[in-house]
């Protein structure tokens, strides 16, 4: 009988572990069904300190630039400065063919002549018909005459002098110079062109302060900045600076590329800052209070931006609208929506629906 007994007993006990082992699947089983299918990396929504900074490349200008013209129509014969050149003020620039002013000047000298010598010619009658009518010889009217006519030629003689002036004037302006010391930036004079009066000769960079000139886009306008001042650096060796506050914006929009052009004044320009070189620009605008997300967490609802939510109650998700500060690389900045202790899907959105149950991780977790 003891063969039997131990071949029971190794049934039993055969039995028993395979009992255990199917009871031990089916907890596994239902571990494994009770568990979401969808896998999700979360984040905690925190409030950090955040201030903008913005920088951009722009240009050094002049701070005042006079374009300089001909008063007077005609033919260029010479040209004295270039592109680049330093002129100082009353510098010479160039000429016109002074031959149809010139014969006007010596017309009007002819003209101050003739009436120089009919006011000459008026006096001495005046003088005689004073003496004729002093003796008795004349009459007040012969007088009057005389007097009317030497005042006649007086004018005569104002007039001819005051074209003469004119003229004289008018050769001056064959000349065209400097109207302060600076650098000539633009030049269109060339001899043998033919230019009308005020058509622009050349452009002279005055000496003094100088501007940079930047192009920003319209929505960085309506912000509203931490200070007044800009601090200016040169691109080729950043280590020479300048600070400049806004002095001009442009009412228009650059319908191309969307930026308004905005002039900044320089307190003090380095010796560097030349014409034409190209600084950047920092900005910095008041710090605020937001929330930093993951680029990914943000999707879109109705056209506006939105981010999921896990309910922490059961690991459902729902999609919440929320308001963004700015984007930035690799990160998105929400300025209202969420509340601190939020948690927001940083990972795994794309295969979410509203009220789908998840399994939520945090970033520590998934490593």
């Amino acid at each position: 009988m003891k063969p039997f007994t131990c071949r029971l007993r190794h049934c039993a006990w055969g039995l028993m572990l395979a009992s255990t082992l199917a009871l031990a699947s089916c907890q596994k089983q239902e571990a494994e069904a009770a568990k979401p299918e969808t896998t999700v990396r979360i984040v905690e929504a925190q409030l950090s300190d955040y201030q903008q900074t913005v920088t951009l490349t722009g240009e050094i200008v002049a701070h005042v630039q006079a374009n300089l013209a001909f008063r007077v129509s005609g033919q260029v014969t010479q040209w004295f400065a270039d592109v680049g050149a330093h002129v100082e003020e009353g510098a010479l620039l160039a000429k016109l063919d002074p031959r149809e002013q010139e014969a006007d000047v010596q017309a009007s000298e002819a003209a101050v002549k003739a009436a120089e010598a009919q006011l000459r010619q008026a006096q001495a009658t005046l003088t005689r018909q004073k003496t004729l009518m002093n003796q008795g010889f004349t009459t007040r009217r012969d007088l009057d005459q005389a007097e009317t006519a030497a005042r006649t030629a007086a004018s005569a003689v104002d007039a001819a002098n005051a074209e003469l002036e004119s003229a004289r004037t008018a050769l001056s302006y064959t000349e065209l110079r400097s109207s302060a010391a600076g650098i000539v930036t633009v030049r269109h004079a060339e001899v043998g062109q033919v230019v009308q009066a005020a058509q622009t000769m050349f452009s002279v960079a005055k000496d003094g302060p100088r501007d940079a000139i930047f192009n920003v886009h319209e929505g960085l306008l309506f912000m509203r900045p931490a200070s007044e001042d800009v601090t200016l650096a040169l691109v080729s060796d950043p280590s020479v600076t300048a600070t400049a506050r806004v002095s001009e914006i442009s009412p228009t929009i650059d319908a191309k590329a969307g930026t308004v052009r905005v002039k900044l004044s320089m307190q003090e320009t380095p010796e560097r800052m030349t014409l034409g070189s190209s600084v950047t620009g920092v900005a910095r605008f008041e710090p605020a209070q937001v929330i930093a997300l993951p680029w990914a967490a943000l999707t879109a609802v109705d056209g506006k931006p939105a981010v999921w939510i896990v309910d922490p109650k059961d690991n459902t998700v729902s999609l919440k609208p929320v308001e963004v500060k700015s984007y930035e690389s690799g990160r998105v900045l929400v300025a209202s929506g969420l509340s601190v202790g939020e948690k927001v899907v940083a990972e795994g959105a794309k295969f979410l629906r509203p009220g789908l149950a998840v399994y939520a991780v945090t970033e520590e977790q998934a490593k």
